[in-house]
């Protein structure tokens, strides 16, 4: 498989993952199934949407409308099997680690082949993996949860610099994008399991 359609296919997933994970996370909320399908929209393409915008690049699920359909039935996969079946309220961590690290991996990507410096081409991936997940949150009367609580734009920041410097230093490209976006989700995993954060602001009064 090619470098190029292995970046395809990761972002194919990483669409269907985080559209998945909003319909589970939002499905306490009791949205009917357009405002479900909305908040997937939100989520899988925010972050893309974001980055390609800021790039100057034609946005990703216009110049391919595949995106929107695999939002489309990941999302309404996720929302019938939720009405059909009792799933823990924590269940959507897991897609959404998956989908930020296969996004983190492929804006990071996506930034570097459009030229741009590695500092700003690893931003590119840390917003094409947390973006849509503060849009999902933000729909969802949250607190978007990448500024609170456990590691999550931090795991993806320390996947897209791995990325840059694997690549810098000719390693194989599917094997770091591999390397990367494991870090990223074992990252984001760990995080969740021990309670792994940044220290929060207090002010002194």
């Amino acid at each position: 498989m090619s470098i190029s359609l292995l970046g395809y296919w990761l972002g194919i997933a990483a669409v269907a993952a985080c559209a998945a994970a909003a319909v589970l996370e939002v499905g306490r909320k009791q949205f009917d199934a357009f405002g479900v399908v909305v908040v997937a929209f939100a989520a899988a393409l925010g972050g893309g949407t974001t980055r390609d915008l800021l790039l100057g690049r034609t946005v990703f699920w216009v110049a391919d409308p595949t995106y929107l359909i695999a939002a489309a039935l990941a999302g309404i996969a996720a929302f019938a099997a939720a009405r059909r079946m009792r799933l823990p309220l924590d269940l959507f961590l897991i897609p959404d680690a998956i989908g930020l690290a296969l996004f983190t991996i492929v804006g990071t990507k996506v930034a570097l082949n459009a030229g741009t410096h590695w500092t700003v081409a690893a931003l590119m991936g840390v917003i094409t993996g947390v973006v849509g997940g503060i849009l999902r949150d933000v729909l969802a009367n949250e607190e978007p949860v990448v500024f609170r609580g456990e590691l999550y734009a931090t795991a993806a920041g320390a996947g897209a610099l791995s990325l840059v410097a694997l690549l810098a230093l000719d390693f194989n490209a599917p094997w770091a994008a591999f390397w990367s976006g494991t870090l990223i989700f074992l990252l984001r995993l760990a995080a969740i399991r021990w309670r792994l954060a940044l220290p929060k602001f207090e002010s002194l009064r």
